[in-house]
């Protein structure tokens, strides 16, 4: 590592990646990947909660996948902190062919072996869509550019998607894609949180809130 490396490692900077809030899909576990799926009531509820919590952490900029359910969280955050959203469309969810608006239970008793092999850390097309891989290799660049750009100590808040947020993060975190699965999920309207040190990032926070959640539709 040269000497510019480790200044730009060393400006204590925070990336908080927010899941958004609650959906039908969510409630009835299926599975949601690209497809647009609007928040419930209660997912802008708890978006509403979340953004004054968030809001407390003063961030400076605002980026989000362009989903409804991801722009919808973000603009609960930009209300009350007068930021400007940037939605960029390589921050959506996984995309999963046959998979998507399939329940957990028919996903399991028609592509067994499939979930079978995602499960155990394989690399998989679920349904015939995206690697996990290509998911980290389209979202992590957004989010480090977008890094970048913060002042020192500086805050940026990415609202996603539980399984590109769990990419992202065992991305920038160096791990091996078999380990990502190990980060585990993110509740609705949850957080993590990755704060900048002198060796690069590491995790503050996984699954924040100010209540323990349950995980609905973890990959969606």
């Amino acid at each position: 590592m040269n000497g510019d490396d480790t200044q730009q490692r060393s400006r204590g900077r925070r990336i908080v990646l927010w899941r958004h809030g609650q959906t039908a899909w969510n409630l009835e576990r299926r599975f949601q990947g690209s497809t647009d799926i609007e928040l419930t009531e209660t997912g802008v509820a708890q978006a509403h909660r979340a953004a004054r919590l968030l809001a407390s952490l003063k961030p400076d900029a605002i980026v989000a996948s362009d989903l409804k359910r991801a722009a919808a969280t973000a603009g609960e955050l930009a209300a009350v902190t007068g930021l400007e959203i940037a939605h960029d469309s390589a921050l959506r969810e996984t995309y999963a062919g046959d998979w998507q608006g399939l329940t957990h239970e028919e996903i399991v008793a028609r592509f067994g072996d499939q979930y079978t092999a995602w499960k155990r850390g394989e690399p998989v097309r679920r349904g015939g869509g995206e690697l996990e891989t290509e998911v980290a290799d389209r979202a992590a660049p957004v989010v480090l550019g977008h890094a970048d750009k913060l002042p020192d100590g500086g805050t940026l808040v990415v609202v996603s998607h539980g399984g590109t947020i769990r990419t992202t993060i065992g991305r920038l975190l160096g791990l091996e894609s078999h380990h990502w699965e190990g980060l585990g999920g993110l509740s609705n309207c949850c957080w993590s949180v990755l704060g900048e040190g002198a060796r690069g990032w590491r995790l503050l926070e996984h699954n924040a809130g100010t209540l323990p959640e349950p995980v609905l539709g973890d990959d969606d």
